[in-house]
């Protein structure tokens, strides 16, 4: 940081200056951390993969009749994803600080020790994670289309730049919706009463035909004009000056003293590493409220996407199938959190083994996971109503696809599931992993509903079959990895 001592002439570094150097210092650590972490050769080749997907599922898409303006509002929708997840940020942020991590403080949240102030600091590592995923992920996706729209997809080859824009600037809103809600909900109840409030009023504009996506940066991309652009421009700098306002990542509570839980958690779930694991969720910022917030985040994705088929075919998706093949994705969303807080090398101090520590992952995972997809699968189905044999195959199908999940997750990547996510090998890996099972899952539930006794049949022992498929993987990674960590 040497150069940032003096500008021109010996003067102290202009504000300007001070604020590139930080940015190029984030987005080189950003890249160096990818690289070593990956092997810069595997991490390098991600964005051709993600550019061979996405150019697989289009043309696949297009090959079966899906309207193209379908898949890109598809791929809208997973930007939004992607950047709400991103903003999670918040959640581990405030962690760091208050030591769950040890003594550990990321650059962003280090405005006690640079001569920056912290919503400056948020302000340029936002403004990194947007120039780094951009390139990185956003572009590729972009250019994905290409090939299809070559071949006459109904996506021409000069709407892609405005594609690209528009992915990003979602990729935005949802960073800067997840800030703020993360800074409200720190905010006590008042803050969490209006933020419920700021919810409940955008799923009422949605169900009472207020089209809330024209002022979106997918309304930008349907309908090019100067209106479309202020309102999306509009929408992304009010959620950043909520989060603006009210996101404090070094918040601290004015009692530190928490009681001795950890025995009490024992005694429930007898299992130490699990109790640990529990607890430590339990203390973390957001607590259980984050995995509850991911859950909720897919229950809207999957919501949205039975809207679309159903408008696109004109045949209303079974609901309770539907729901539960992609609700039961949280059994990766909830292990993530459940391994965000140690590694095994933490446990190296206590007489505890790789197996020991993986065991008590499992206890944690199905004490929650299950819990809670299963949770927010009986709102969706109280929500859209589905026959009772439908819905009770769904809740199997749930929790058959969140534990194969979890195992698969556990093979694949251990106690790190969000390194292996841009190792180009292991991500291919998982996709497909994922997309063998579930492909056919959905098909059934979006094409071929109502389902019949038959399948329903079929789609429950599938399940089972899938339940049992990621246990056995997770007993076949222990030694794997027992032996990895001895090494």
């Amino acid at each position: 940081m040497s150069e940032a001592r003096s500008g021109p002439g010996g003067d102290p570094p202009s504000r300007w200056e001070r604020d590139k150097l930080v940015f190029r210092e984030m987005l080189r650590e950003e890249w160096r951390l990818h690289s070593q972490l990956l092997g810069g050769g595997s991490f390098g080749a991600f964005p051709l993969l993600v550019v061979a997907l996405v150019a697989g599922a289009v043309w696949l898409l297009d090959f079966t009749g899906t309207d193209p303006g379908a898949v890109v509002a598809g791929m809208h929708a997973l930007a939004f994803v992607f950047g709400l997840h991103t903003g999670s940020i918040g959640f581990v942020g405030r962690d760091a600080v208050g030591n769950v991590l040890g003594d550990v403080t990321l650059v962003v949240f280090s405005a006690r020790t640079l001569p920056l102030s912290q919503a400056r600091l948020l302000g340029i590592f936002v403004v990194k994670d947007v120039c780094y995923y951009a390139a990185l992920f956003l572009l590729p996706m972009a250019v994905g289309v290409a090939p299809a729209a070559l071949s006459g997809a109904g996506i021409g080859l000069a709407a892609i730049p405005l594609l690209w824009v528009t992915l990003v600037t979602t990729f935005v809103l949802g960073i800067g919706l997840t800030i703020a809600g993360v800074g409200l909900s720190a905010k006590g109840l008042p803050g969490r009463g209006l933020l419920l409030v700021l919810l409940a009023g955008g799923a009422a504009a949605w169900y009472t035909g207020v089209p809330v996506l024209d002022y979106t940066p997918y309304g930008l991309y349907e309908n090019p004009s100067l209106t479309s652009a202020v309102s999306a421009g509009a929408l992304i700098v009010a959620a950043y000056a909520v989060g603006a306002a009210t996101f404090d990542p070094q918040v601290r509570s004015t009692d530190r003293t928490v009681g001795p839980e950890f025995r009490r958690w024992l005694a429930r779930v007898e299992d130490p590493v699990a109790a640990k694991t529990l607890l430590d969720v339990h203390r973390s910022s957001g607590g259980f409220g984050k995995v509850l917030f991911s859950a909720a985040v897919l229950l809207g994705v999957t919501a949205g996407l039975v809207d679309l088929a159903s408008d696109i075919t004109g045949v209303a998706p079974s609901v309770g199938v539907s729901f539960g093949a992609v609700l039961g994705l949280t059994g990766f969303t909830t292990y993530n959190w459940l391994t965000t807080n140690d590694d095994v090398e933490s446990y190296l101090a206590h007489p505890l083994d790789a197996a020991a520590v993986f065991h008590g992952k499992l206890r944690a995972f199905l004490l929650l996971g299950p819990a809670v997809g299963l949770a927010f699968y009986a709102v969706g189905v109280l929500w859209r109503g589905t026959p009772l044999a439908e819905a009770l195959v769904g809740a199997v199908v749930l929790v058959g696809v969140a534990c194969y999940v979890f195992g698969l997750t556990i093979y694949l990547a251990g106690l790190s599931p969000n390194e292996f996510l841009f190792d180009t090998g292991l991500y291919a890996a998982f996709g497909a992993a994922v997309a063998i099972p579930l492909v056919p899952i959905l098909v059934v539930a979006f094409a071929l509903a109502p389902v019949s006794a038959g399948l329903l049949a079929g789609l429950g022992v599938g399940g089972a079959v899938l339940g049992a498929v990621g246990m056995g993987l997770y007993r076949r990674s222990l030694p794997k990895w027992g032996a990895y960590h001895r090494t």
